[in-house]
């Protein structure tokens, strides 16, 4: 799963995005905290808050993929496993409040073998 498949011209596609993970564009909306409209409508679609989190989530999908082997597991593991260290949320529950970069961060000392 490449960050360019969930994009066309250089802006995350929602449709794109929930195809992948098999899922629907509201769901998709959801999962990054958004509400309905920012994915069904162009003009908030582009929006840099929907972007940004869209790019979150698809940079974290794509940061564990790897250790999962599939979009979709890293998908669930995304929406469902909590995250040691952060009061039983989810990486899902950390970006939709604004913590995508201690998401990574954590993901990377995993990586290195800092947390098990």
């Amino acid at each position: 799963m490449h960050i360019e498949s969930f994009a066309e011209n250089g802006v995350f596609a929602p449709a794109r995005i929930a195809a992948v993970l098999r899922t629907t564009k509201d769901e998709v909306a959801r999962t990054v905290g958004l509400g309905r409209d920012a994915l069904m409508r162009a003009d908030r679609v582009q929006s840099p808050k929907t972007q940004k989190r869209l790019r979150e989530m698809v940079e974290i999908l794509n940061r564990v993929e790897p250790r999962f082997g599939s979009a979709l597991i890293a998908y669930a593991w995304y929406r469902s496993e909590p995250l040691a260290g952060f009061g039983g949320l989810t990486a899902m529950q950390l970006v939709r409040d604004g913590h995508a970069a201690e998401v990574m961060d954590y993901i990377d000392a995993v990586d290195a073998g800092v947390h098990a």
